[in-house]
């Protein structure tokens, strides 16, 4: 098996991948050569590879449905040997000719196939994105391919994952998620070999990503010693780990571990230096049961991310004074919010999707006196209609037709002396609308199917980006329910509209980064945040944080680790501001041609593009991160250019 080698520039990997091509005896015209396993060979490798494929299909591409289910893309998995096992998605975009290639037993070697995503993988040990015009065969150049090696814990490849397109999607986007996907299924398979028998312990530098697949994992024994771990482990650590005593790696006891609470974070101190948190997953097959000390403990009601409804205390976790950076905006919604907290008066924030509203309720929660007490957030517009009075309000068993025969106690009583969070409750249905009216004047539930009542002590606050006023108007939401919820408005700005921006930058950075990354964005990165119009706000600041520290690894961001459409809303803003400043200095021009601006933006003279090309001796990223493009539309404009 191969291990795998240090990264290499992508142009790098791309030029010697068509060098290989050429000692192979292709050139680019040569047609794609169909090697195909028979049948009983092909038999042989999938009994071989059966976990790789289950653990693929079952455990880690249902994560990415819903983002991949959004584009025209197929997800190929190999063996070691680029023999494709199987594939998922949409092959809509594949000629009949090309369909065959993407069939069970093909192989998807540069030797057959010339440079690809999956063969140069293979060749390298590097994860590459190949462009359309970078497939040496010109058969080939109708798709991108993105794909990153599938290692085992000794670091040999064991398999490859692939995501193929036609489109010009946000392809930066498509090669971090096929990375984190492959790191997905390298996790996988660790906790499917070990989990049985081994304590498992994951850890990060901070809460929020403790369980990505960016985060250390180490299986331990029963001795202490570390028997496997996944090479994010030893990235973070920056320190080989095998056969050490975990208890020699992490300043906590081999008896503390084994009794810490399961999914309880553990503040931790790696190699003396290194401040982190871990939570520890004991053998499935355990012989002895350790008393659960969550059964006389009480704790914050933290949420670690994909475990809801467990409490968590965390050192990291994301308080008021972290809210805001110096904004008069955040902090009057800071000090109003605190000084109300703890009186009964309803809260409802306003402001645009992904500007952090459940973040400022966590915050608040945890700076009140309820904070032993649960913080139930319920997303009004992600619960079905039919079921919305079931979830809140509870129900008495059989109360209708596929009810639980113990019942549901609902979410209002589960927060009871703790805080309700009515998230998106402008989707509230109206007849849901009339039972919680109902509870918030009797501070009383009445479950579906019961006639008896249950008293509740809870502090509501909810939360909308829509106007609420207008909804009233339009009789799509109730007037009484509105002064019912409406006791103190807050509205959260904008990122856009934040005088804050640079320290919000800097500190979400700082939150998501691994200890190895780079500690600091650079100006130039900085100075693109400022120009950007975050349309998705937080939400979408913290994506691109995400991604770009997945396509950095442990090198500072560049612009060419952003992903497509950040600069595609850059250039939206700036054509908009140009139509609006055109319009103004020449109101006559309101109906000028939208196409001519567009191209004053987008679009440089040939022979700018033709001396910043030569300036860096025609390195494809350099030239296209200089001019401020992506690479896809540089090898158009080389091509319109007759240059490549």
């Amino acid at each position: 098996m191969q291990v795998i080698s240090p990264s290499k520039d992508q142009d790098e990997l791309i030029e010697s991948s068509w060098r290989r091509c050429r000692k192979y005896g292709l050139d680019h015209h040569t047609s794609p050569f169909l090697q195909k396993l028979s049948q009983s060979d092909f038999s042989s490798i999938v009994d071989e590879h059966q976990t790789l494929v289950t653990t693929t299909n079952n455990e880690v591409l249902p994560y990415y449905e819903n983002i991949l289910s959004n584009t025209q893309c197929l997800i190929v998995l190999t063996d070691n040997q680029g023999q494709l096992l199987d594939s998922w998605g949409d092959q809509r975009f594949l000629n009949r000719n090309m369909k065959e290639f993407f069939t069970q037993g093909v192989s998807w070697s540069e030797r057959y196939n010339g440079t690809n995503a999956i063969g140069t993988v293979l060749a390298t040990g590097n994860a590459v994105q190949v462009e359309k015009d970078e497939h040496f065969l010109k058969a080939n150049r109708f798709m991108i391919g993105s794909a990153a090696p599938i290692l085992n814990s000794n670091k040999e490849m064991i398999g490859v994952l692939d995501v193929s397109s036609d489109a010009y999607l946000p392809q930066a986007h498509t090669f971090g998620l096929v990375k984190l996907m492959s790191q997905s299924v390298e996790n996988r398979l660790i906790m499917s070999a070990f989990q049985q028998e081994h304590f498992v312990l994951t850890f990060n530098t901070n809460l929020e990503n403790i369980d990505s697949a960016w985060s250390g994992l180490v299986v331990f024994n029963e001795q202490g010693i570390v028997i496997s771990a996944n090479r994010r482990a030893e990235l973070i650590l920056g320190h080989d780990i095998a056969l050490s005593k975990v208890s020699n790696i992490f300043n906590c006891s081999l008896t503390h571990f084994k009794n810490h609470p399961e999914n309880l974070p553990i503040p931790l101190v790696a190699l003396g230096k290194y401040e982190m948190l871990g939570v520890i997953k004991r053998p499935v097959n355990v012989g002895i049961k350790v008393n659960d000390f969550r059964k006389n403990t009480a704790v914050s009601p933290a949420m670690l991310p994909g475990t809801e409804g467990q409490q968590q205390t965390s050192s990291d976790e994301i308080s008021l004074d972290r809210i805001g950076f110096g904004d008069e905006r955040v902090a009057k919604c800071i000090r109003q919010a605190e000084r109300i907290i703890e009186k009964e008066i309803p809260i409802l924030i306003h402001g645009e999707t992904g500007v952090g509203k459940e973040v400022f309720v966590k915050a608040l929660h945890e700076k009140s006196a309820r904070k032993q007490y649960p913080l139930v957030a319920v997303n009004c517009a992600a619960i079905p209609s039919e079921l919305v009075e079931s979830e809140l309000f509870g129900y008495e068993k059989g109360a209708f037709t596929g009810a639980s025969a113990k019942g549901g106690i609902g979410l209002i009583r589960k927060a009871n002396k703790g805080t309700l969070f009515l998230d998106e409750i402008g989707e509230m249905p109206v007849k849901a609308q009339a039972r919680l009216l109902r509870v918030l004047q009797e501070r009383k539930v009445t479950p579906l199917g019961s006639t008896e009542s249950y008293p509740v002590d809870i502090k509501v606050i909810s939360a909308t980006n829509r106007s609420l006023k207008d909804d009233v108007e339009k009789g799509l939401f109730r007037q009484d329910l509105y002064y019912r919820v409406s006791g103190l408005n807050l509205e959260i700005p904008p990122l856009r509209e934040r005088s804050d921006r640079n320290d919000l930058f800097k500190e979400l950075h700082r939150i998501h980064r691994s200890e190895e990354q780079a500690a600091e964005l650079s100006d130039e990165i900085l100075k693109l945040f400022q120009k950007h119009p975050w349309p998705g706000n937080i939400r979408q600041l913290v994506s691109v944080i995400q991604i770009s520290l997945a396509m950095a690894d442990d090198e500072v961001i560049r612009p060419d680790h952003l992903p497509d459409d950040f600069f595609e809303d850059i250039r939206r803003q700036e054509r908009l501001a140009l139509e609006e400043a055109i319009t103004e200095s020449h109101p006559m021009n309101r109906n000028l041609n939208n196409e001519a601006i567009s191209s004053s933006v987008a679009h440089q003279p040939d022979q700018d593009v033709f001396d910043v090309y030569q300036a860096n001796k025609g390195n494809i990223s350099r030239t296209a991160k200089a001019l401020g493009i992506s690479r896809n539309t540089l090898y158009k404009r080389l091509k319109e250019l007759k240059i490549k």
